[in-house]
């Protein structure tokens, strides 16, 4: 039995708890993948009382959960929204408690600069590598130039800038334009047309390629790859001028000198009476450069510091009981409302229930009642009497058509004897007998003084 021993041990340590199962994944996630740059749209955004950010990122096919701490968010300069475009900068963790992978977002801004930043930083990373922008391989402008050749646009202001510099300093100092275009999806190509044609004409001592200043967008075409290759390739000196001092584009990590503006890269390269000045503005944009990589480097070894304390510190569990007493707080927020509104409908249903059972209620439902009954009542016998009266007129009106004074407001009288008899035939009447005539409104006593039988 002792040879089946190793085996079961080796089963045993490959059993693990849920938490020991969590903890390894999270520590892979966050150690293979490190810190990931990824656009998306926001979705079901939340921020707690204790001020993280909770919150989706999703595309057209998927959705990833994300939290942003407060440490982090408080960085964000403007207010993100459900359906907002966003580019961030996340290491991606799992959320242990619940085994719910997500993401942790260190930065985020949104998508469009934040893209095209993406890209040249991505391009600068990949052709650094490849030691394109080496300082080895550049090489010195020429003291003494025989002429200067300038690829920009034959319409911009930035020409007019260098030939104005150019004129003041060197009069005369042959120029040679190659024009292009340096904005728009044709800049690109036309650039590095013009930077081959100046090689291959070999009629001038160094090449200035730039333009004015502009947006991120309006300057991207020295950001492409394409132009830095031919920058770098150019057997021809190349000092490159793209729009201001602040403005900082591929092309000028790959040419040999780069100048803050047009302005100033035509004082470069035109020979100047004082060459100590010139040699201190060389020197000056020198230690630029070298500060540029130095800040870089550092950049990068704080980075790889920071993943390295991440790991070690106590901050990641400390954040984690943060996501996790949110958590809690909603759950328990929630639990408190679903009480809350179960015990108002209780007391809503025992109220109903006793405002029916009461005997107010039952009181005042009797003498609704008995004042209904009494309504009815008295229009019930309303309508009898209305009845009572509409027969009455009825058979009033029946009488008077068959009542004698009718007749008799029509101009019909009686005629009585005075022993009532009435008369109907004049031979009940003999001349000189005395009658009594009823009228409809009285009646006259007349003697007959003449009988007329016909």
């Amino acid at each position: 039995m002792n040879h089946l021993e190793p085996a079961s041990q080796s089963r045993q340590q490959q059993i693990f708890t849920v938490t020991r199962l969590n903890s390894a994944v999270r520590m892979i996630l966050e150690q293979d993948l490190g810190l990931v740059w990824l656009t998306g749209e926001l979705s079901n955004f939340a921020m707690p009382s204790s001020g993280h950010w909770y919150f989706s990122l999703k595309d057209m096919s998927a959705q990833v959960r994300c939290a942003m701490f407060k440490g982090n968010n408080r960085r964000v300069p403007f207010r993100p929204q459900d359906g907002m475009q966003v580019l961030v900068q996340a290491r991606v963790s799992l959320y242990e408690p619940r085994g719910d992978y997500q993401l942790i977002i260190e930065s985020m801004q949104p998508a469009g600069d934040g893209m095209l930043a993406l890209r040249f930083e991505e391009l600068k990373r990949r052709l650094g590598a490849e030691g394109l922008f080496d300082e080895g391989r550049k090489r010195p402008l020429p003291r003494e130039p025989r002429a200067v050749g300038l690829v920009t646009s034959a319409t911009g202001a930035a020409l007019h800038d260098m030939l104005t510099v150019l004129e003041r300093r060197a009069p005369d100092l042959p120029v040679f334009i190659y024009p292009t275009q340096v904005q728009g999806s044709a800049a690109t190509a036309q650039i590095v047309s013009a930077i081959m044609l100046a090689n291959r004409r070999a009629e001038v001592d160094v090449l200035i390629v730039g333009r004015g200043g502009g947006s991120l967008e309006d300057l991207w075409c020295f950001n492409e790859e394409a132009v830095a290759r031919a920058i770098a390739g150019s057997a021809i000196p190349v000092v490159s001028a793209v729009g201001h001092e602040v403005d900082v584009t591929i092309s000028d990590f790959a040419a040999d000198l780069r100048a803050p503006t047009p302005s100033a890269a035509a004082e470069l390269v035109a020979p100047d009476r004082s060459t100590r000045a010139q040699r201190l503005v060389h020197l000056r944009q020198r230690l630029t450069q070298a500060m540029s990589r130095h800040q870089v480097a550092a950049r990068h070894g704080f980075v790889l510091l920071q993943k390295r304390l991440d790991h070690q510190d106590p901050k990641r569990r400390l954040e984690q009981q943060s996501q996790r007493l949110d958590e809690l707080d909603r759950r328990l927020q929630q639990h408190l409302r679903d009480r809350l509104h179960q015990g108002e409908r209780r007391l809503a249903g025992l109220a109903m229930r006793l405002q029916a059972r009461s005997p107010e209620k039952r009181l005042a439902i009797g003498k609704r009642r008995h004042q209904l009954a009494e309504e009815r009542l008295h229009a019930l016998i309303a309508k009898r009497q209305d009845l009572a009266r509409h027969r009455l007129a009825m058979l009033g009106a029946r009488l008077d058509g068959i009542s004698p004074l009718a007749t008799l407001g029509r101009g019909y009288a009686i005629v009585r004897t005075p022993s009532g008899e009435v008369i109907r035939r004049a031979s009940q009447v003999n001349a000189g007998q005395t009658l009594i005539t009823t009228l409809a409104e009285g009646a006259l006593r007349v003697r007959v003084d003449e009988v007329d039988n016909r």
